[in-house]
């Protein structure tokens, strides 16, 4: 008689904690905790990931979940993107430009070695072929016929090109420096799911003639042979996989034979397709997908309304394993109790402390000033007592119970001041003065060693105002100049230690500047730009390991970035687009952040929204066995 060690090769347990690990799938144990008898079990399912930077739909999909390639796309009714963009698992950053905008292309190959080809390029039809060295793209020879919609699978050097219009049962083969016509396949159709490799590839679903097609297709490197039809005819959804293990998500098509966006996935287990338990959270069309296999893929971009005018840049990763993924999400918190911008911010996302700020309303041209502070506790801000001078664009750091604010302007018209001042957990006291008067700084470092650089000087009389590329130490004592920025800016943001700083952003002439400096203790450099110009924003975290959020990009934005020492990927965004904001000092992580205040309307009117970010965490999906 066989029991559970001879059928799985494991005994029941007997414990007295879960187990962990991905190893212990399927692994029965007895819970002496609970008194119940559990299991590991694997699940399906989609998490969030960072959103593409620029929105679009029927983009170029191609490489893996963890390093992923999406070039070109389109929004109706006729704009084509160069963009590139490229996924590490995260989120996404900017890769080198098409040398033609097109949409509607195929695309095959890694990320370092891609292929786009055909497509629509100024609303017609194209025969453009490049290839990508991971960095550049280089156009290549162009396709034999110029198609749209068109789908694609294998490598840089041995790819399928399938489909489209107006040739939908077509296909060619390219091996990295020629095109060859191949035999058609048996239903032709456009805007179809694919998978796998030039000698083992699949194609499935899409339109044909007058409808969606349910119809698969397995391809063998010389002919297609019909296998499997989907459980619901659909095109122009996400896919990718192996010839033997492929899935095909969102897109349209519903049970039926409706057209209507989808939200629903299918997996393909090499001999049919059946219905997943996953669903995408975000329902649209127009989204492309790519894979290593069926259990582990990525969909992003596409559209949700009634038209593509308006692209989508939701990204969602799809998993089948022993691990429950929580995705990273900023949460709301306790409100402020005064609602203000220009405020700064120290501490932690369980420890925060804000000060300063003000508080602007059309009927208040005067712009009332604030010296209140007050202490979070990861749940609600308490008053606590107020600095000794009212102040907006304060500059600030440390922690919660020794913090630092510097700078700032005082309001009435008066120019900006040179006092600091520190705070005990308690109370306020007077510190010695900067070595320049100067507001909207951006700070970094502990109360002991602190850390300020850029920001404006405004004097008055008579009013006049220019950007600083100053840096200042404090040591707890006394203020001192260092080495200057490059780029004199004021409303950047900055993170880090007095000896390991990043700043970012901020507003130069003539504008809102997109550079970011690193500081090594002695002197700047300039590193990799933030991907898109900002100011007015909130930095959180190491010169390593950064998180920037919301601020000001030509319009208030919601979106967020990291950084990991040498380069920007996408985050996911805040839920209310802000700029002038705060965010946790010392103590505040990368994955574990805080923002809080910032103005929310043209007209500044100070904002009481707080919002914390979690980063993505995975816990063992374990379940406890019933007889039900």
């Amino acid at each position: 008689m066989s029991d559970y060690k001879n059928i799985r090769g494991k005994k029941v347990k007997f414990l007295t904690s879960d187990l962990s690990g991905e190893q212990s799938e399927g692994q029965i144990f007895y819970s002496d905790t609970n008194n119940d008898f559990k299991s590991v079990v694997a699940s399906a399912a989609f998490s969030s990931g960072g959103p593409l930077i620029t929105a679009r739909t029927w983009i170029g999909a191609t490489g893996t979940q963890t390093a992923a390639l999406y070039s070109g796309g389109t929004l109706a009714p006729n704009t084509r993107f160069v963009n590139t963009e490229e996924y590490d698992g995260t989120g996404f950053s900017a890769g080198g430009n098409l040398n033609t905008a097109k949409g509607n292309s195929g695309a095959a190959g890694t990320q370092t070695a891609g292929l786009h080809a055909m497509g629509n390029v100024g609303g017609s039809a194209s025969d453009d072929a490049e290839e990508y060295n991971g960095s550049s793209w280089t156009n290549v020879t162009d396709a034999p016929t110029a198609t749209r919609d068109i789908d694609a699978f294998g490598t840089q050097t041995a790819a399928v090109f399938l489909g489209g219009n107006p040739e939908p049962d077509h296909s060619y083969e390219y091996d990295g420096t020629n095109w060859t016509a191949s035999n058609d396949m048996g239903t032709g159709r456009y805007t179809s799911g694919t998978a796998g490799i030039l000698t083992a590839g699949l194609a499935f679903g899409g339109y044909s003639s007058t409808a969606n097609t349910a119809n698969t297709e397995s391809y063998n490197g010389t002919s297609w042979t019909e296998v499997g039809n989907l459980t619901v005819a659909k095109r122009d959804g996400a896919s990718g996989g192996i010839q033997t293990a492929a899935f095909f998500a969102g897109g349209a098509g519903t049970p039926g034979g409706g057209d209507t966006k989808s939200n629903a996935q299918q997996l393909w287990d090499g001999t049919s397709w059946s219905n997943s338990s996953a669903t995408l959270a975000v329902t649209r069309r127009g989204l492309r997908g790519t894979g290593a296999s069926s259990s582990a893929g990525i969909g992003a971009g596409g559209y949700t309304g009634d038209n593509a005018t308006v692209g989508s840049n939701a990204t969602e990763e799809f998993n089948i394993t022993v691990n429950t993924i929580t995705a990273g999400a900023w949460s709301s918190g306790g409100n402020l109790n005064t609602g203000r911008t220009g405020l700064a911010g120290a501490g932690s996302q369980t420890a925060a402390l804000a000060f300063g700020g003000t508080v602007a309303t059309p009927s208040t041209p005067q712009n009332p000033y604030k010296n209140e502070s007050e202490e979070y506790n990861g749940t609600s801000w308490t008053e606590g007592n107020n600095l000794n001078q009212a102040r907006s664009g304060i500059a600030g750091g440390g922690t919660q119970t020794a913090a630092i604010g510097a700078g700032g302007l005082p309001g009435g018209g008066a120019s900006n001041t040179a006092n600091s001042e520190e705070y005990d957990g308690t109370s306020w006291a007077e510190g010695n003065n900067l070595v320049n008067a100067s507001y909207n700084r951006a700070g970094a470092g502990t109360q002991t060693a602190t850390i300020l650089m850029g920001g404006g000087n405004y004097t008055n009389p008579p009013p006049s105002f220019n950007f600083i590329s100053n840096t200042e130490y404090y040591d707890g004592t006394s203020w001192s100049e260092q080495n200057d920025m490059n780029t004199a800016r004021y409303i950047a943001a900055g993170c880090g230690s007095q000896t390991s700083s990043l700043v970012s952003g901020g507003s130069a002439s003539p504008g809102t500047v997109a550079n970011v400096e690193e500081w090594n203790g002695t002197s700047w450099s300039e590193v990799n730009d933030l991907l898109v110009a900002n100011q007015g924003h909130a930095l959180t975290g190491l010169q390593t390991a950064a998180l920037q959020a919301a601020g000001y990009d030509g319009s208030l934005t919601a979106a967020a970035f990291n950084y990991n020492g040498t380069s920007w990927t996408t985050a996911p965004s805040v839920a209310t687009a802000r700029q002038s904001l705060a965010g946790g000092g010392e103590g505040s992580t990368q994955t574990s952040s805080i923002v809080f205040g910032g103005t929310i309307t043209p007209a500044p009117t100070g904002y009481q929204q707080t919002e914390e970010f979690t980063g993505e965490t995975t816990a063992l999906n374990i379940k406890t066995i019933t007889t039900s």
